[in-house]
């Protein structure tokens, strides 16, 4: 499954422009413009399985850094104020990484 099959190609492609510039990501206009804020839990689930690159049940920083490429190839790389902006924001027990259920509470906050 990829997130093409969840997420519009087009709101995907909207979020993206809204972000292109260096330092202007924000995670929670991200969520609305793609469409992933109106997603049922299941689909966010799955949603997370594929940002986790490798496969190891939570997001780290090292792939938070390449976020948006996940969406498309040719994004740009998170800055490194927007990749720690990005995980503080979702890490709610402070063990540096982002979690199935903290994704979730993220995306639907």
């Amino acid at each position: 499954m990829s997130l093409t099959d969840i997420l519009s190609p087009s709101d995907i492609a909207a979020a993206l422009r809204d972000c292109q510039a260096p330092d202007s990501f924000s995670p929670k206009k991200f969520f609305q413009i793609s469409g992933m804020s109106k997603k049922s839990s299941s689909q966010l689930k799955e949603i997370f399985r594929i940002l986790d690159n490798d496969q190891s049940g939570f997001i780290e920083e090292d792939e938070l850094k390449y976020f948006l490429q996940r969406f498309e190839c040719g994004a740009r790389v998170l800055t490194t104020s927007e990749t720690k902006t990005f995980l503080a924001t979702a890490d709610h027990d402070g063990d540096g990484k982002i979690g199935a259920e903290e994704f979730q509470e993220m995306v639907q906050s």
